[in-house]
């Protein structure tokens, strides 16, 4: 076996293999609760905004396959939701126009295969989303740490091209995709702001959403965000969305490679909305002690 096809088995560097299959034990043992409950729409009113990595058949650990991303949105489309990119979600929730079957759908990193795979699976059914890239990345002066081989990335003159077609729309993520909360605030500021102005030369339009890389954020890092021009901002907590909530702050609930179909339509339907607490504290252990985000720290379940 040559280094290559090591390094492609090696793509599985999100987490070790044991956090993975737990992850996915108590992800369907809540999916499994709320079906008995027969939660299958939530009574509060809001957005949930669903967020994926990859979308493709190779062993990553951020990589739903294309069958059950088309099973997915399949669902969506049947069950008659409007799914579309996070900047017209919150146009919805700010207009109060009915959002009881929206979703806002987002991709974060910019891999190719989103558009390789994802994109015909929405324009099918006249679904958009947001791709949140991380700048530095398709420039080439940084990659992601938590692969031993980097999938590619979509280049600069295909996000250029795509974000004119409709159905994807992009959006900034940071210059090198850095844990925010260990950044001084020289860093911080240059990761927000350099991000955005790169993106907006290469669409020739203004970028106003933001994602913060691996969720992590504080008062300080809102308060960078916003002085950078940016209006909304997607963090990884889950929960719905209500028409009063921080823009700044909005939950996202993950779809994972483990997710069945009984799982995503859990998340869809208000069975994940709250973050489990081994989810805390593996991000707390994996992050610091005190890298989490605002809400997480001050959330008690």
């Amino acid at each position: 076996m040559t280094d290559r096809a090591d390094n492609q088995r090696r793509w599985l560097t999100s987490g070790p293999h044991w956090v993975s299959l737990t992850k996915a034990t108590l992800t369907r043992a809540r999916s499994l609760f709320w079906l008995l409950r027969r939660r299958r729409r939530s009574s509060e009113s809001g957005v949930r905004i669903l967020f994926y990595h990859r979308v493709c058949n190779e062993p990553d650990a951020l990589a739903v396959k294309v069958s059950r991303f088309r099973e997915q949105m399949d669902f969506l489309a049947r069950e008659g939701y409007r799914v579309v990119d996070i900047e017209r979600a919150v146009a919805m929730l700010a207009s109060g126009d009915t959002y009881e079957r929206v979703i806002g759908l987002s991709f974060d990193d910019g891999y190719r295969d989103v558009a390789e795979n994802a994109l015909p699976i929405l324009a099918k059914h006249g679904f958009t989303a947001t791709v949140f890239v991380v700048t530095g990345v398709v420039d080439g002066e940084a990659s992601f740490t938590w692969y031993d081989l980097q999938p590619p990335v979509l280049s600069w003159d295909e996000i250029e091209e795509l974000d004119g077609q409709g159905v994807l729309s992009f959006e900034a993520h940071s210059v090198t995709h850095p844990n925010f909360l260990a950044l001084d605030a020289s860093e911080l500021r240059d990761e927000v702001v350099t991000s955005k102005l790169v993106l907006e030369r290469h669409l020739g339009r203004q970028s106003l959403v933001f994602c913060y890389p691996a969720g992590l954020f504080g008062a300080r890092e809102q308060e960078a965000v916003t002085k950078a021009g940016f209006r909304i901002a997607v963090t990884c907590d889950p929960g719905v969305n209500a028409r009063n909530d921080d823009r700044l702050a909005l939950r996202r609930i993950p779809i994972e490679a483990h997710d069945r179909l009984l799982d995503f339509r859990a998340k869809v339907g208000g069975g994940h909305d709250n973050s489990p607490i081994a989810r805390d504290l593996y991000r707390r252990l994996r992050h610091g002690g005190e890298e989490t985000s605002a809400r997480s720290a001050s959330r008690v379940e």
